[in-house]
């Protein structure tokens, strides 16, 4: 596939699962050996059911998740995102009960692609940032 059609595979992702809650798309656009290189959250597994759980997660707990895709390069083989994500939690998060808080955090991915699917991901999430924002961190300058 082109780098063109690989960039639009990611898109279709972000829209439609990340932001749209169709999870049953993953089982069509993620090969069956897929890698999560990604350190995930305690409990969320590896591999294509962890992105599943994941973005589940998310939409739990910021229902009004929205994510900007920001920059999109693509080369070969690889899709290369830099991304805000931003919504409001409204729902538990990690433990976290709802606090009602607006969060904007800067989301990095890479993405293998191989015959049209998912192959393999690394990424990079400002969960500090998120952390102070939710308010169970200090941030700078603020005493914990």
């Amino acid at each position: 596939m082109s780098a063109e059609q690989n960039k639009a595979l990611f898109r279709r992702v972000m829209d439609e699962v990340f932001v749209g809650g169709n999870t049953s798309l993953i089982d069509e656009l993620f090969a069956p050996n897929f890698v999560e290189h990604e350190e995930l959250p305690p409990g969320i597994p590896a591999g294509a059911e962890g992105v599943k759980q994941l973005s589940s997660m998310f939409l739990s707990a910021f229902p009004d998740f929205k994510a900007t895709i920001e920059d999109l390069i693509a080369e070969g083989d690889k899709v290369v995102a830099r991304a805000t994500w931003s919504g409001t939690h409204q729902g538990e998060f990690m433990g976290i009960p709802p606090t009602g808080k607006r969060i904007s955090i800067q989301v990095i991915d890479i993405v293998r692609f191989a015959g049209g699917k998912f192959v393999e991901h690394w990424g990079q999430m400002d969960n500090m940032t998120m952390m102070q924002q939710l308010g169970v961190m200090p941030g700078p300058g603020e005493e914990g």
